[in-house]
Order: structure tokens, then sequence, then C-alpha cells
């Protein structure tokens, strides 16, 4: 299951960088941190953890190892999707990007937990 990260990381990437795209031609640069958001929440963070996860079986077989990706892969669409609704002006969506920030920041604590826990020195 760990593949997934790395499946997921690859379509945050593309998301990414179309939206850096899109600002580029459009000279709109007002969805820069939702681009940053995108590319190292997304591409970046979760193109290590599917990295670290293979290079560390025992980790990826853990029950942590399920709560940190459904934790991550449920709260980060909802962090990006309000970021861009409130960026995009509109404002009732902003008390959904603390929400799924929770979810994210839980889970990079249970991914932490997990490496601690299960990779042997």
């Amino acid at each position: 299951m760990h593949t997934w990260f790395l499946k997921l990381a690859a379509g945050y990437f593309v998301i990414g960088v179309l939206v850096g795209m899109g600002m580029s031609m459009t000279h709109q640069f007002g969805l820069v941190s939702l681009h940053a958001h995108i590319n190292l929440l997304g591409w970046m963070s979760m193109a290590l953890f599917g990295i670290i996860y293979h290079l560390y079986p025992a980790t990826a077989e853990s029950t942590l190892f399920r709560w940190h990706f459904w934790l991550y892969n449920i709260g980060l669409p909802i962090m990006m999707v309000a970021l861009y609704l409130v960026l995009t002006g509109v404002n009732a969506a902003l008390p959904f990007i603390p929400v799924g920030a929770t979810a994210v920041i839980i889970g990079v604590i249970v991914f932490a937990v997990n490496l601690w826990r299960n990779i042997k020195a």
C-alpha cells in the first residue's frame, strides 16, 4: 500500500505544476501559497513517505502506517480545496483549513512515531 503514497505524490505534482503554469500564463500570482503547499505537502512529502516506507518495510506493516496514510490523505485535500476557495474569495471555507491541517499534522506525528518505533538503529 505504500506505493499509493508515490502514486498520489505524482498526482499532486501534476496539480502543483499546473497551478504554477496557470499563474505564469495569466500573470496572476494569488495562488502562490496553494502552489507551494501542493508541491511541498503533496508532491515532496508524499514521495518521501513512499520511499521511506519502501526502504523500511516494517514501518509499512505497522497499524500506524494506516493511520498516517488516511489522516494525511483525508486532511490534505480538505486543506488544499479550502485554501483554494479562500484565496479565490470564498471566505466561508476558512474554517476547513485548520480541520484539514490538523489531520495532516496528526498524520505527520503518527509517521514520526512509526519511524521511531519501527526503524532499528
